[in-house]
């Protein structure tokens, strides 16, 4: 992972420790593993507990939703300058398998970038390594208005 740590947004920020990580993200217990902003890709790992388990065992969809929007919409932030976001307008979610409780891995990556829409794919691998669950996510790039 090669980052310009002087380099100033929320992304950056964050890795070169400026400012704590979101509150949602801590609640996943998302690492950031391997990241490259020129290539538009992104690995993360979470950390699925016994509190994201549904009366089956499993863990319940919503929790592996919420870490696939954690994926692939960092990769799109990991590019943006100081002063810019990109909150997600569309997150579709195909669920393959159960997924078991421990470390999850998360891949995304951006498939195209337009000025301000951009399309972004990602998919999460349980302990396994079989893959549990896939997204296909629009975002939006926005600059916040002094």
């Amino acid at each position: 992972m090669t980052m310009d740590r002087r380099r100033r947004g929320v992304f950056r920020d964050v890795q070169a420790g400026r400012v704590p990580p979101p509150p949602a993200a801590v609640t996943l217990g998302r690492e950031l593993i391997a990241v490259d902003p020129e290539a538009g890709t992104i690995e993360v790992a979470f950390e699925a507990g016994e509190q994201f388990l549904n009366p089956a065992g499993v863990v319940q969809g919503g929790f592996l939703a919420a870490m696939l929007d954690d994926t692939p919409g960092p990769a799109l932030v990991a590019t943006l300058e100081d002063g810019q976001f990109a909150p997600t307008l569309d997150l579709h979610v195909q669920f393959l398998r159960p997924a078991m409780p421990g470390r999850l891995i998360g891949r995304g990556r951006i498939v195209r970038r337009g000025a301000e829409v951009c399309f972004l794919a990602g998919e999460l691998l349980g302990p396994s390594g079989k893959p549990v669950a896939v997204a296909s996510a629009t975002a939006r790039i926005k600059t916040v208005s002094a």
